[in-house]
């Protein structure tokens, strides 16, 4: 069970933002279903307007009973006062909204097995700090925050992207930027590639986490799909192999095409496993050996080896991990 809470604030009193409400909307969008339409995230959005005393309801139950990922999203101001705050649309005086102290206080007790914060407000790496322990991390097992921002930078809006700069980034990293080659989008490479995507002079994304496994946050389809992943330790027995190629295993090496063939031509087993082994290529696990191209690799009676990365998916391929 997958459950989200989804907040993007506008309507602050003399300090609207302009594109929290999108932020928000574009991100239940994506994350209440995968790549293939199958379910993810139920999700309860809160837009536009929210008081303090209704976020820490919500919050509350978002991080309540025992869901494998319990994922908050908030998309509005932040203030950078006694510890900082998620400033709710009723702010007065010296009442800016809800403690982070106090968000983090409810993710670090919950059951949940996967607490997930993500942040795009002013000062959100304040999330995770705490004043007490010279700002050294509090965060409880099971927790991951991801901020947009350092603790004393702001966050920025774009008009020509009509959302937040950080969620923007999110938004193409659910899409599938972040994904690895089996289609899963977790927090980590999620955050990677938001951090990919910011330049030395931009606002700073941090990543916070305590956790020994994440669990994906969005799929969508895979690189690669993972029968044909695990073939990687069947045509690679071992690590440091090359498989031989010869012009069998190209298909446009046959006597039906109008072209110059050469012997042994197109078989047509060798040419499923051929174009197997160029999908490995064309996501970086297989390079051909001596040769630019699987092509010339084959009609020139060469081979192909593991990449770096290729060896990685060897080993999870070899202790069947997937």
């Amino acid at each position: 069970m997958k459950k989200a809470l989804i907040v993007g604030l506008n309507n602050y009193p003399g300090r609207e933002l302009e594109w929290c409400n999108n932020d928000a909307i574009a991100m239940k969008e994506l994350i209440e279903s995968n790549g293939d339409g199958s379910p993810n995230f139920e999700v309860v959005p809160i837009i536009d307007n929210c008081s303090k005393n209704n976020l820490i309801s919500a919050i509350g139950k978002l991080f309540a009973d025992d869901a494998d990922i319990a994922l908050l999203y908030f998309s509005g101001h932040g203030a950078d006062i006694d510890g900082g705050y998620l400033c709710t649309t009723d702010f007065s005086g010296s009442n800016y909204g809800v403690k982070m102290t106090d968000v983090l206080e409810m993710a670090n007790k919950s059951r949940c097995k996967n607490k997930v914060i993500i942040l795009d407000c002013c000062f959100a790496a304040k999330m995770g700090e705490s004043i007490l322990l010279n700002n050294n991390s509090v965060l409880g097992e099971g927790v991951t925050i991801i901020a947009a921002s350092q603790s004393w930078q702001t966050s920025e809006e774009k008009r020509s992207l009509q959302h937040g700069i950080f969620t923007e980034l999110l938004i193409q990293g659910l899409k599938g930027g972040a994904a690895d080659i089996g289609g899963n989008i977790t927090p980590a490479s999620l955050y990677s590639f938001v951090d990919q995507s910011l330049g030395a002079w931009q606002q700073r994304p941090v990543f916070k986490t305590n956790i020994s496994q994440f669990l994906p946050l969005r799929t969508i389809q895979a690189k690669v799909p993972k029968s044909i992943l695990r073939k990687l330790s069947t045509y690679f027995e071992n690590p440091t192999d090359e498989f031989k190629l010869d012009p069998s295993y190209e298909y446009t090496n046959a006597l039906n095409i109008e072209h110059q063939v050469i012997e042994p031509y197109a078989d047509a087993e060798h040419v499923n496993v051929f174009k197997e082994l160029q999908l490995f290529e064309s996501v970086g696990l297989v390079e051909p050996v001596g040769t630019e191209h699987m092509y010339f690799a084959a009609m020139k009676n060469k081979s192909c080896k593991l990449t770096a990365l290729g060896l990685h998916y060897w080993k999870l391929s070899k202790d069947r991990r997937f």
